[in-house]
């Protein structure tokens, strides 16, 4: 399937180019290479992978005859019996449908949630080995077309409107797309906002993901999934404040939650686009348009810059210590005050077109 090429002309994409043939060159010597994950525990750092864990470390144990676990070790195995039925039948469900079938015995759905991710520890396997699948809130548009396991095919190529990221993503077939990068949006209604700017036509060729916020499992793997298969640079756009950098670390790096499925999940080869803090005093963005960082954000980028990675990336750490300097924070919105599209129209593609990631 050809998508017809309605965006820039070729030399708009040369530095783009240049930098997905540093990160082929990166692939071939082995930089970006993800070595095997371990058993669950604390996490470790490792450059080529994001957040794993370390096999050498306090475990948990959960008893049959212990009074304090009894209970948990009846949940594990009841949830441990729909696993082995859903694998026999070749049939998937997701957690929702799992705690719908003894609300009551489960108590609450985190309760089912976390003795699923225990149990993909465990038996050392992808969740989605056990036929168990997430609901999906990310969204995608762009220069892509795949078929899904039912044989449907979708494309996510209308301008207007997005598609919803796939439940199962490891059923994913013949998956098309010459686009020449995926950016990776923080917020929903920014996201929306640059469907409503025709962003994908007027940058075409290009992917755009949104995990809504905080990424749920599917987009993760999603992400991930685009970058294995096509090796095009991917970019992030968050808010300049400690939680917008926080999700992009989820996207990068991983997170302690999910550290033991780490090599199926993280993309180190995403950079940051925007907005850095830094952009803050060279666009002349109003006073008026920021917001001063409280205990909880001033708590949460302290806590980011002690993170092991942030040492092997200068340049983040050089705008997260600019915010720690100025006390204030911004969000992406924050450029409306300059013009309506000007993130669209000017912010996004001078970004692009000359480099201005880290």
């Amino acid at each position: 399937m050809a998508f017809a090429p309605m965006g820039p002309e070729a030399s708009f994409f040369e530095v783009l180019e240049q930098h997905r043939a540093s990160l082929l060159a990166a692939l071939r010597t082995g930089r970006e290479e993800s070595p095997r994950g371990g058993t669950r525990s604390i996490s470790k750092f490792e450059d080529s992978v994001g957040l794993q864990m370390v096999s050498h470390c306090t475990t948990r144990k959960v008893k049959s005859d212990s009074p304090k676990s009894a209970q948990n070790f009846a949940l594990i195995l009841k949830i441990l019996s729909m696993i082995y039925k859903l694998v026999q039948s070749d049939t998937y469900a997701t957690k929702r449908d799992i705690y719908y079938t003894d609300c009551q015995l489960f108590g609450n759905q985190t309760v089912v949630d976390n003795i699923i991710n225990d149990i993909s520890c465990m038996l050392k396997v992808p969740r989605r080995s056990l036929h168990i699948l997430s609901t999906s809130k990310g969204l995608i548009a762009g220069n892509l077309s795949y078929l899904e396991e039912d044989g449907t095919r979708v494309s996510c190529a209308g301008c207007s409107t997005a598609v919803a990221v796939p439940s199962n993503i490891q059923g994913l077939r013949n998956l098309i797309t010459d686009a020449k990068f995926l950016l990776i949006v923080e917020k929903d209604a920014t996201f929306q906002r640059l469907l409503d700017d025709n962003f994908c036509s007027k940058m075409s060729p290009c992917i755009m993901v949104t995990g809504k916020g905080v990424p749920d499992l599917n987009t993760r793997l999603f992400v991930k999934k685009l970058w294995e298969l096509f090796h095009i640079p991917l970019f992030t756009l968050v808010d300049a404040d400690p939680h917008g950098i926080e999700i992009m670390c989820i996207y990068k790096y991983g997170s302690m939650s999910m550290s033991f499925e780490a090599h199926n999940l993280t993309v180190p080869a995403i950079r940051w686009l925007g907005l850095l803090p830094s952009d803050i005093k060279r666009l002349n963005i109003p006073k008026n348009t920021l917001i001063p960082l409280t205990n909880r954000d001033q708590m949460k980028l302290d806590s980011i810059l002690k993170r092991p990675y942030v040492a092997g990336q200068p340049f983040w750490r050089k705008e997260m210590e600019i915010m720690a300097d100025t006390k204030m924070k911004a969000e992406i919105q924050a450029l409306t005050y300059i013009a309506s599209d000007y993130l669209s129209r000017v912010y996004l593609p001078n970004k692009l077109k000359f480099g201005g990631w880290i």
